[in-house]
């Protein structure tokens, strides 16, 4: 027996639904319009057009239109961290110039003082070898003037700070007395190689002052720095009166 709605995968039976109708003069089926639904030609435009949209959207370059505004306390901090910065690195530059400028001027002090050093050990050799001379020289006029009065007197000069008025010496009493240390003057009565008047004072010095050169000429020594200050000066003197 056969029913209107035989059928396994088809439901022929006619829509119930009185808004639906019929379509072409045939009953809507359930199971058409789940597996078919039904699309305007207007739907499926607006779908083939957001589909197109969708594609050359995804085609073209992604880029931002979004625009902003930086505000103006943005602006104040970035200015003044910039600044910050520039015044550290002027700092730092600064801080490297003053270092170099010093290690230069402790360079050149060390080098100053590395100079000085030489030149005072370079003027204590000179000092010593000077000493040395000197001593050796004293060493000879000691040496000498055991029979020369000359080198005698030379000698004690140098206690006297004369070193340098040898000269005047020795024309001041080449001229009293020739050096002689038994010159006597026979109108006045002066005696020895400073023509002392009288002789006896030089006995304030040994009491072998007539016959020592050496007690004659301490004497003499004694007498100029006393009365002249200086063999130079007693030169002086003697030339201008005749005497001293």
């Amino acid at each position: 027996m056969t029913t209107p709605y035989a059928g396994r995968h088809r439901d022929s039976r006619p829509c119930r639904d009185s808004t639906q109708g019929t379509a072409f003069g045939r009953p809507l089926v359930f199971n058409q319009a789940l597996r078919r639904p039904l699309v305007t030609s207007g739907a499926a435009l607006a779908v083939t057009a957001a589909t197109a949209a969708g594609y050359a959207s995804a085609a073209e370059p992604q880029t931002s239109r979004t625009s902003f505004t930086v505000s103006a306390e943005a602006v104040a901090q970035a200015t003044e961290a910039s600044d910050a910065q520039i015044d550290t690195n002027t700092y730092l530059a600064s801080a490297r110039n003053a270092v170099n400028t010093s290690r230069s001027a402790l360079t050149a002090q060390a080098a100053a003082a590395a100079a000085a050093r030489a030149e005072a050990a370079a003027q204590a050799r000179r000092d010593a070898e000077a000493r040395a001379a000197r001593a050796k020289q004293r060493q000879a006029l000691a040496s000498q003037a055991q029979s020369d009065p000359k080198a005698l007197a030379r000698l004690l000069l140098d206690g006297y700070g004369w070193g340098s008025q040898f000269s005047c010496l020795d024309s001041l009493w080449t001229k009293e007395s020739n050096w002689n240390y038994q010159a006597t003057n026979g109108s006045s009565g002066a005696y020895g190689i400073p023509q002392a008047l009288p002789g006896s004072k030089m006995g304030s010095v040994a009491p072998d002052w007539q016959t020592n050169p050496a007690t004659q000429i301490k004497w003499g020594l004694q007498y100029i720095k006393a009365t002249y200050g200086s063999p130079c000066a007693a030169w002086g003197h003697s030339q201008a009166n005749g005497w001293y």
